[in-house]
This record gives C-alpha cells, structure tokens and sequence, in this order.
C-alpha cells in the first residue's frame, strides 16, 4: 500500500520557538498579539497552513483536541470552504457528547465538505484534563465507552433505527440521515485497553513515534488481537497502521540538527520541569512510553539513527521528531513503512514553513522511491 502524508493544524498556536505552546501547562493556548514571536491560532492563519499543505500533496491534516485547543470540528469545518480535496482528522472525546449528536455532526460535515472528514477517537490520558470536561471516569472506563461508542456511531450510520444499553451509554430508538462517505475512524494508545479497542472498532490504528523495534511490537500486538476477534471484527475492512511524527528536515543533516539545537536551547530548565512533572502524573502508557525515551534529560537525546526525543521534554502526547536531511528523513519513513505503517501524520515548527520544508525537500524523493499515491503527486 502506498503511503498517505498527513500534516498537523496548530490550534493552539505556533511558533518558531516554543515546542509546547501552552501544551506542557494546560493553559488555554497561545493568543499572541499580531506584533509578537507566536502566532494566534485564527482561522486566517490556520487556512494559511492547511492550503499549503493541499497543494505541496498532504493528504489531510490532524486537528487535536484539547482545552487548550480552538474547537477542532469548527475549525475545520470553516476550513473545508477554503480547500478543495483536504481531509481532516478531527479529534474528539467520545463520551462528552452523545453519539447520536456526533453522528449527526458527522454526516452534516461530510455533506457540506464533499466526504472529507475522517475522526481521530482520543479517549483521554490526563484525569486532570478530563475532569476540565467535567468528565470523572478512570482509564478503563473510558476505554469501555468508547467501545461503546463506537458501536452506537457505527450502527447509525446504517441510517436504521438503533436502540443500544451499554454500562456508559444508551440510545433508543435513534436514528440519522447518514452521509455517502463513512469518515474512518482513528485510534492510538499503547495501553492493552486501548489495543482491544482499536482492534475492534477502528479503521487504522495510530502510535507515536517510537524506535522501529518497539513500534514493531505494538504493531503486531494490534495484528495479534485482530486475528483474535476474527469475523467479530466491527470494523469491516483490513485495519491500517499510521504513525504521529515531528520532523525537522533541511538540505543537510548538520542543517536539521542544527535547527533541534536551536530549539533545546530556547527551553528554560522551568519549563521542563514543569512540564515532566504534569507528564509524571498522566496515566496515559503511551505519556510514559514518551517521556521513558528521554527521561527527563537534556543530551543523547537520538533515541534512533534520527529520532529525535527532544520535542517531549515540554509537549505532552507526540514527543519525538524525525530529524536529518531531506534523504535521511525519506529513509526513515520508507523504513516505518516497511514495518506496516501506511499513513504518516507529522507536523513541525513553524507549522507553515515546515510543511514547505518537508512538502519540497522530502515528499519529492518519496515519490521518486514510488511510494507515495498519485493523489499525493502534486
């Protein structure tokens, strides 16, 4: 299978120096003046990255989801009117709304973008930020629910009626008018819970960025309960893998390190701290899985030929970047795409300079190696 690119939409604010943004202290984002170092996360800048992202061949974009973060199905929504072919990854927290009320947005959104939603199911790793929602389940629970979820969405966009009584939700009776287009469903985690899930419900299964060995083993756990729940798969086709990635990526690899330099040194010692204490507390296996990889330090941070753990001393969730020249970068993805990993969701700071940098050095040496899909040679 070819691979699909998919690029990051910063709503939270974007920098040239800040790897966190607001994320490592669960601040309520970045609102920078527009005569500052940081930029605002307003429609007009965020229409700037997702146009340049469509036209150097991205696929789509991830939209996350956070107190922090403006509204991703919003967002996004007013962004389809200014994109042509551009899919959007939006995350959400299945459980906060009813899963009739998010199917229902759902089919509205496939209809007015011409089918190109797609939902990435976040179930929640930081208690603290959950209960921000007013949302007090523990991690397991929320798991179930979201099984449960996605179980009510899917049966919904039969366009029957669906009566459904879980120990989280229930339904009676319900029922939408589903679009055309299904919207594939994303879902990542390391935890066993979050395996079970993904293996069950979703169209393709996503991993943060790890060493190629410990993503293989996830990979195949995934694989191995597939297997397991045979035709009792909900999902009807094959599951996909992707990967969430930052990247740093200059002509030369001195260039590229150079720039990961440059960031590490514009972290204060506060900042880490603070935030490797917030990432101590996450009950997320995925968070601990991050934050193992650097361990709180501040050199030898190359986990793997160029991995790079630097970006999660201060930023919860995704913390390792691709860092090296254009050729180096492109082997390391064609590398995770022999592992099974199809789909490459990556972002970079500056989001909008970065998607030149990756979209011209990079995509170009992807599609002369024939793996890229023709939609994406742009």
């Amino acid at each position: 299978m070819a691979i699909t690119l998919h690029w990051f939409l910063p709503t939270n604010g974007d920098s040239r120096t800040d790897l966190s943004l607001g994320n490592a202290v669960g601040s309520a984002g970045s609102r920078a003046d527009a005569f500052g170092g940081d930029r605002a996360p307003d429609v007009d800048y965020l229409r700037l990255v997702a146009v340049a992202a469509e036209r150097l061949g991205f696929a789509g974009a991830l939209t996350p989801t956070s107190s922090w973060c403006e509204d991703a199905w919003l967002v996004t929504a007013a962004l389809t009117q200014t994109t042509t072919r551009f899919k959007y990854l939006v995350a959400f927290r299945p459980g906060l709304q009813a899963p009739t009320l998010v199917a229902q947005a759902a089919a509205t959104y496939q209809r007015i973008s011409g089918g190109r939603l797609l939902l990435n199911v976040v179930t929640g790793g930081d208690d603290a930020e959950q209960r921000r929602f007013g949302d007090d389940l523990d991690k397991t629970a929320r798991y179930r629910r979201a099984g449960e979820f996605i179980t009510v969405f899917r049966q919904l966009w039969s366009g029957e009626p669906v009566t459904f009584h879980g120990d989280h939700l229930f339904v009676e009776d319900a029922r939408i008018a589903p679009a055309q287009t299904w919207p594939d469903i994303y879902l990542g985690g390391s935890s066993a819970a979050a395996i079970d899930v993904a293996a069950e419900h979703a169209d393709a299964y996503l991993t943060w960025g790890e060493p190629p060995a410990q993503v293989t083993e996830k990979l195949d756990a995934v694989r191995r309960r597939v297997k397991d729940l045979g035709s009792a798969r909900a999902a009807s086709a094959d599951i996909r893998f992707g990967i969430r990635l930052h990247v740093i990526t200059r002509p030369t690899a001195e260039q590229a390190w150079a720039e990961a330099d440059r960031l590490l040194a514009g972290l204060s010692p506060e900042q880490i701290r603070r935030a490797q204490q917030i990432q101590r507390n996450s009950g997320s296996e995925g968070q601990r899985r991050m934050t193992e990889l650097h361990g709180g330090r501040t050199d030898q941070l190359e986990v793997s030929p160029n991995l790079w753990a630097g970006v999660g001393l201060v930023r919860g969730g995704a913390g390792t970047a691709l860092v090296g020249s254009y050729e180096q970068v492109a082997d390391r993805i064609e590398e995770y795409h022999r592992l099974g990993l199809d789909e490459f969701v990556l972002s970079g700071y500056p989001h909008l300079e970065e998607a030149f940098s990756f979209g011209e050095g990079v995509l170009p040496i992807l599609a002369e190696r024939g793996l890229l899909a023709n939609s994406e040679l742009r």
